[in-house]
């Protein structure tokens, strides 16, 4: 999985097919960028060459020789087994949105099964049914992404807020971001007792946002029909949030940002998709073996890319949490990772990795122009992570 493989991007795929059809991977972290070790069939090999994904057969000896310079202690490599496929849910609205999703564009190129899971089947209590979970492109607050000013007269809008509400209603709520709340809690106690959530762009911070903000009004008139709690900066509580604490809501209802912890705006104004980017860390592979794992690429170098939450105030985030991936010189972080209860959550900041600055109502950028995109690679990382199964090191 180095510069040698043809498209990394459905590599993965061909990864989760194996594991899906009852096959064990070793994952060799570090090696040659990340490499999957498999068994030789006929039939892997064929679905290699139908998806267009390089692959090397090896003799047993040279494939010990490999395994044992992995293991040397003083090669910063390991060997980690894949050993059953995730079971995977996106949660997403069903109707359409004038926005696409950097997820679910990578499973569908990938060709990584999943289904759709939104408030209904959140709010029944389905999660627990699913090993991986990702948040779309979503506003746990309550506030539509703070649409209403630039977009509030589109159908797409008075839509998305009318099927917000009546569903609101239908569980006993008065208001949205009552509704998101508690889909923001049941996605919680999922994490709590061992899913793996991963989120990006607007969905990060705003679901801390609205944990920390539990039974507090944080949304002005323009989005529940009265003004927010006066005091309710003073009344978050921190310690209810995975990632980020002493943040600032943005109250202004014209301004397209929720809080302090995004970056977006006050970011220099000189940069730009050919000087933007942001480095990933190198963790010990045979001791920090989960971050290491969510890091594996071909290059510790990352073309960034923007979105409605597009990086993380460092400042602002708890000690905790890991970063493995950030922009040191301008102090935020763009790739971090935690854990809560049972299970691990991770965040990417921004939007699309190969669209560095995507509109409302952009076109899909199209992954077959983008088969071995790094910033995708991160996001696969993560659909493969529950299926690692490692015992740990006795110190």
């Amino acid at each position: 999985m180095d510069e040698g493989q043809q498209n990394h991007l459905k590599a993965y795929g061909v990864a989760y097919w194996v594991l899906e059809n009852g096959g064990e991977i070793s994952w060799l972290l570090n090696y040659r960028g990340g490499s999957f070790l498999l068994p030789y069939s006929k039939e892997i090999e064929k679905e290699c060459s139908i998806r267009g994904v390089g692959k090397q057969i090896l003799p047993d000896a040279q494939v010990n020789a490999i395994l044992q310079e992995i293991a040397d202690p003083q090669s910063n490599t390991d060997e980690v087994k894949l050993q059953k496929a995730p079971k995977v849910a996106v949660y997403a609205p069903k109707t359409i949105l004038p926005w696409d999703d950097a997820v679910v564009m990578a499973l569908n190129y990938a060709e990584i099964p999943y289904d759709l899971v939104y408030d209904d089947e959140v709010m029944s209590g389905i999660l627990p049914a699913y090993d991986w979970l990702h948040l779309h492109h979503e506003d746990f607050t309550g506030q539509y992404g703070k649409f209403w000013y630039g977009y509030g007269n589109q159908k797409w809008y008075k839509d998305q807020v009318a099927e917000t509400e009546a569903r609101a209603k239908k569980y006993g709520f008065n208001k949205a971001s009552q509704l998101k709340l508690a889909v923001a809690q049941k996605i919680r106690d999922f994490v709590m007792g061992g899913g793996f959530l991963f989120a990006m762009c607007s969905a990060p911070d705003s679901y801390d946002i609205a944990l920390a903000a539990e039974g507090v009004d944080i949304c002005g008139n323009p989005f529940d029909g009265d003004p927010m709690d006066p005091q309710a900066q003073s009344k978050l509580d921190y310690s209810k949030a995975f990632a980020f604490e002493n943040f600032t809501l943005v109250t202004n209802p014209y301004q397209y940002e929720v809080s302090s912890i995004d970056v977006t705006e006050t970011r220099p104004k000189s940069l730009n998709e050919h000087n933007d980017f942001f480095s990933l860390f190198d963790f010990s592979a045979k001791w920090d073996w989960i971050p290491t794992m969510l890091c594996q690429n071909h290059t510790r170098i990352i073309k960034a890319f923007m979105g409605q939450t597009t990086a993380f105030r460092k400042s602002l985030i708890k000690s905790s949490v890991t970063i493995l991936g950030e922009n040191a010189s301008l102090g935020e972080a763009r790739y971090i990772h935690g854990e809560y209860g049972k299970g691990t959550w991770t965040f990417y900041g921004g939007h699309d990795p190969e669209d560095y600055q995507h509109f409302v109502g952009d076109p899909h950028t199209d992954l077959n122009l983008y088969p071995n995109s790094p910033g995708y690679r991160l996001i696969l990382n993560n659909i493969l992570f529950p299926a690692a199964k490692k015992e740990k090191r006795k110190t």
